[in-house]
């Protein structure tokens, strides 16, 4: 418990730095295109055409109701695979800036995090305008959107403070997050879902997923079926119960081993 209140007293302490350095990292990262940030909303665009017309029209063939569909959760995807990936070598990446920093190492998943949290903000607004081509305008079920944004944020640090330290000690670990991030995507209800009347072990158990919880979230935000959050209470009880874990944990981890971070490089 004290791991985990030092980790959140350094967040909102250091919060201006996180947003510095998560703004810096955004201009970085795209200073050599001559597009800049726009290959962030270009890139995915992409993907999404080419999935509709492979899934949509070939393997499922679902047609032209399944690009709303697909554009609704696969916003999340988007967002999670690199935040997830990036933030597990965040630290050991960085281990010249650590071994002179003056700020708590914690903050380096926040701002790395953060810095992918803007541009998923520039897709999704992207997104919320193509919806409304498509004829889903938003409703007041979207006002739940905020929401799911804060949500995944939160689960992403939890799982950020944990993938950080472990790849640390042992660089493995970031390819076999790599690796399972691969078949993640194919385990979350992204290209396609489970009806849960004809196979309700094998969804209940993809349930287990917390990324399952996120996307059919968004979906409920963005298609306007339903407060997500209130009609499966229970699952956003279990949501957010695995998340306090997970945050407990990679509290725990990274408090224990930072100051001997630099002794791995």
């Amino acid at each position: 418990m004290s791991s985990a209140l030092t980790v959140l007293k350094e967040q909102i302490k250091h919060f201006y730095l996180v947003r510095r350095l998560s703004v810096y990292e955004v201009k970085s990262a795209n200073s050599s295109n001559y597009l800049g940030v726009l290959w962030e909303i270009i890139n995915p665009m992409i993907q999404i055409a080419i999935y509709w017309f492979v899934f949509g029209f070939i393997i499922l063939n679902r047609g032209e109701d399944f690009l709303p569909w697909l554009m609704a959760g696969i916003v999340v995807w988007f967002f999670v695979n690199p935040a997830i990936t990036q933030t597990s070598k965040s630290v050991y990446s960085r281990m010249n800036m650590v071994s002179k920093m003056s700020f708590p190492m914690s903050v380096i998943p926040s701002y790395v995090i953060f810095a992918k949290l803007y541009q998923h903000l520039m897709l999704l607004g992207v997104i919320i305008i193509l919806l409304g081509f498509t004829g889903y305008l938003p409703t007041l079920y979207i006002l739940q959107l905020p929401y799911y944004v804060a949500a995944t944020v939160l689960l992403l640090f939890s799982l950020g403070l944990i993938t950080s330290t472990l790849s640390t000690i042992i660089r493995d670990v970031h390819n076999i997050i790599v690796s399972l991030m691969k078949v993640m995507f194919y385990l979350t209800p992204i290209l396609w879902v489970m009806d849960a009347k004809e196979h309700p072990t094998i969804v209940n158990i993809m349930k287990l997923n917390p990324l399952y919880y996120i996307v059919e979230g968004y979906r409920a935000s963005l298609l306007g079926e339903s407060w997500y959050l209130i009609a499966h209470w229970e699952y956003t009880l279990y949501f957010w119960a695995v998340v306090i874990i997970l945050f407990m944990i990679g509290s725990s981890l990274h408090v224990r081993f930072r100051d001997r971070f630099v002794d791995f490089k």
